[in-house]
């Protein structure tokens, strides 16, 4: 039997915790292992991520509509509106207004352009209304006494008023596409026309236009 006084603890205590030289290598190796294997998880979800991206982008662009309002008086005085993007337009809120007046109807804005009386017109609904891609619509074609188009002839008094104050009619309409994206188009015979992306359309009030 050893006498306990001659054993060396320090001796004893290095050999319990020592660490054998390939079980640290291993142990370094999972460590590397881990991390390469978390960077590797990372990227993948970075592609994924960007995939998604891509992948939305390209149904955004297939869906996206471009509204264009505008007035024209060949071969007659009318007012259009077209959708020149390869999506449908789901209009939602129509504003028309003369000299920047709301008005809820042609009747009304054809007052405020030629003055009290009976006009004739045809129209074509907005409000509510799917533009296809591609499509386009007359909205508007005021008439003559006798209810024909006003069509082009300088010598006719109505056809050259009418063709000078129909650029003092503006629209604001809300549209959006089928993935619930949103935008107003603001055009005026008198100024460009502008495009702003909106988070919703607002609801019908009292200066919504009815047709």
């Amino acid at each position: 039997m050893i006498p306990l006084g001659l054993i060396d603890t320090h001796s004893a205590g290095d050999m319990i915790g020592a660490v054998p030289e390939d079980e640290k290598e291993t142990r370094g190796a999972s460590r590397y292992d881990a991390v390469i294997a978390t960077f590797v998880g990372f990227l993948a979800l970075c592609v994924s991520g960007y995939t998604a991206y891509m992948q939305r982008q390209q149904v955004r662009a297939a869906v996206w509509p471009i509204l264009e309002f505008d007035s024209s008086n060949a071969p007659d005085i009318h007012y259009t509106l077209s959708n020149k993007a390869v999506g449908p337009a789901l209009i939602r809120h129509v504003i028309v207004m003369v000299d920047g007046q709301p008005v809820r109807r042609w009747k009304e804005a054809l007052e405020k352009i030629l003055g009290p009386g009976e006009h004739l017109f045809s129209e074509s609904d907005m409000s509510f209304h799917v533009l296809a891609a591609g499509e386009s619509r007359t909205v508007f074609t005021p008439h003559d006494p006798e209810n024909n188009p006003l069509n082009y002839d300088r010598s006719n008094p109505l056809w050259v008023k009418m063709n000078k104050e129909r650029l003092r009619v503006s629209v604001e309409i809300c549209y959006c596409s089928t993935l619930g994206e949103c935008w107003t188009l603001r055009a005026s015979g008198l100024t460009p026309s502008t495009t702003t992306e909106t988070r919703r359309c607002s609801a019908p009030s009292a200066d919504s236009f009815e047709q």
